[in-house]
């Protein structure tokens, strides 16, 4: 197996351990065991379980959760944090914590080639750190410091500090030894799964392998749910603007104002139509028209906040539900949505440039209804009042 080693680390190339060879030394090789003479036999058991478990299930979450769990039974550790890679950022995200996602991580990322989880999704191999101590190259953050007299040495990737991980700091671990494995499948890397202090005992070698197969399923299970996850969204998703459309907003509704109704918080939605959209169509044709709708869609989402839900009801009207939103704080947002709506240029076709008003309404849980139907048909009345009365405005 090859290995590349700097005072205290070693790199391994998943493809060299994981060839038939080398497996079946891992696999078949006597191995120092316990009483229980039943190791291997209770290993396959694992791998059986756990690949009906991920094959049962093509939730994405849950995908990870069994993941965990099943990596928790096999080797005993500290600290375990299992990272997702957002490719369109290149950064990694915390999706768990020792089977939890931990507040204090929800805003944490980290990006590729920085830090342990990062080094790890850069180069697409497994780390091992046996023993942590501050050698000839040391990263601090992004940045890779080297002490003078290293630089004569043969030049190889500087090793992360585990310390510095996230998940580390979060629990004030103490960190003694560290390893990063990345899930990687047939479309590439998909995540780390992080693992402070771990004890592997004598069959150090033997666990390792062991955790790459599982990782591999584990890829597996997640492209197929990311698989039915894109179907999913296909079928909530409107072709024109990208936005939600009608259908997933009775569903996300009904799901919010009981929510709302559990926790005794407030709740708003918005409902915007564009002003005489229909002479667009008439003077420059529907595709025109159907272009306009996207970046109308595209510049409503981009000016809501990251909690706000964006759809397109039909035609040329837009809903945006509000979580934990007061009506007056819906009004500020709806009036600054309106206002860079209105002052946008729409570049569509060959150079062509539209601009376009739009008039909405608010309603507000409680006050204005408790149920879906409620809400939407207080919201829509408001719209049509003002449609009717002058249009371009706001009105709650």
């Amino acid at each position: 197996m090859a290995t590349h080693r700097n005072s205290s680390f070693f790199c391994f190339h998943r493809r060299e351990l994981l060839n038939p060879e080398t497996l079946s030394f891992y696999v078949a090789a006597p191995m120092p065991r316990s009483a229980d003479s039943q190791e291997p036999l209770h290993d396959l058991l694992i791998f059986h379980e756990l690949a009906g478990a991920l094959t049962s299930n093509l939730d994405l979450a849950a995908v990870l959760r069994t993941v965990r769990s099943y990596m928790d039974r096999f080797i005993e550790a500290d600290l375990w944090a299992l990272l997702m890679l957002d490719h369109d950022r290149r950064e990694l995200y915390y999706a768990d914590i020792d089977g939890n996602r931990d507040p204090r991580l929800v805003n944490a990322r980290i990006r590729v080639g920085e830090g342990l989880a990062g080094w790890v999704a850069e180069h697409g191999e497994t780390l091992i750190i046996p023993e942590v101590q501050m050698g000839p190259e040391v990263q601090i953050g992004p940045e890779v410091r080297t002490k003078p007299e290293a630089q004569s040495q043969t030049a190889i990737p500087a090793r992360p500090d585990p310390r510095l991980a996230p998940a580390a700091q979060s629990r004030s671990l103490a960190v003694q030894s560290a390893i990063g494995l990345p899930i990687r499948g047939s479309r590439g890397t998909h995540g780390v799964v992080e693992i402070f202090n771990p004890r592997l005992g004598e069959r150090s070698d033997y666990n390792i392998a062991f955790l790459h197969i599982l990782v591999d399923f584990a890829a597996i299970a997640i492209e197929n749910a990311k698989d039915v996850a894109r179907t999913q969204q296909l079928t909530i998703t409107d072709d024109a603007t990208g936005l939600y459309n009608a259908r997933h907003l009775y569903a996300v509704l009904e799901r919010e104002l009981e929510a709302a109704r559990k926790d005794s918080r407030p709740l708003s939605l918005v409902f915007l139509d564009l002003d005489r959209f229909k002479l667009v169509n008439d003077a420059h044709g529907h595709l025109i028209g159907t272009e306009l709708l996207g970046q109308v869609g595209r510049c409503i989402r981009e000016l809501c906040r990251s909690t706000d839900l964006c759809f397109r009801y039909g035609g040329d009207e837009f809903v945006i539900l509000m979580p934990f939103t007061t009506r007056e704080e819906a009004l500020r947002m709806a009036r600054s949505i309106h206002t860079h709506i209105g002052q946008n240029v729409f570049t569509v076709g060959k150079n062509l440039k539209l601009t376009i008003g739009s008039s909405a309404g608010i309603a507000a849980y409680p006050g204005d209804g408790r149920t879906v139907h409620a809400i939407l048909g207080a919201a829509d009345h408001r719209m049509y009042h003002v449609k009717s009365t002058g249009r371009g405005r706001v009105e709650a």
